[in-house]
């Protein structure tokens, strides 16, 4: 005998959340527990619904950037223009370089020029295959240049 098939329940209507009169929202990283806060434009500062601490919003105007730390890959926001960003988990200090900037560094086997994206680890040569390690600990002979 063919059983009635129970229709599917409805969800729970979504918690009410107010938005700002004008819409505009924008996030920054919580100071105390590094989540991704969302607050109204205009605030001045917003507490964390998660540990309570309570972060500063840059002045109207701030471009900011976001960096994924290479230590502990937490995210990092900063002011863009920066050059380095430190970590506030584990204190690394990371390259917070625009995404056009490239760097040169002589093959460690053949000692061809080669070019890669700044803050790269490592480079392999294409035309000997050899892996060149560069970053914190590279040779004198990397240079900086933006394209």
């Amino acid at each position: 005998m063919p059983v009635p098939l129970a229709p599917y329940p409805t969800p729970p209507p979504a918690p009410y959340t107010p938005t700002p009169t004008n819409g505009s929202q924008s996030q920054l990283v919580c100071s105390g527990c590094r989540n991704l806060l969302v607050y109204p434009v205009g605030a001045t500062s917003v507490c964390c619904a998660v540990c309570n601490a309570v972060t500063a919003v840059p002045p109207p105007g701030t471009e900011m950037a976001q960096i994924v730390c290479g230590g502990c890959h937490t995210l990092l926001m900063y002011i863009r223009g920066a050059t380095s960003v430190q970590c506030s988990c584990c204190h690394t200090v990371n390259l917070a370089l625009e995404a056009n900037q490239v760097a040169h560094v002589n093959c460690g086997n053949c000692r061809m020029l080669l070019m890669y994206q700044y803050g790269a680890r490592s480079v392999k040569c294409a035309v000997c295959n050899f892996v060149t390690s560069v970053g914190a600990s590279a040779s004198t002979t990397e240079q900086k240049f933006s394209t």
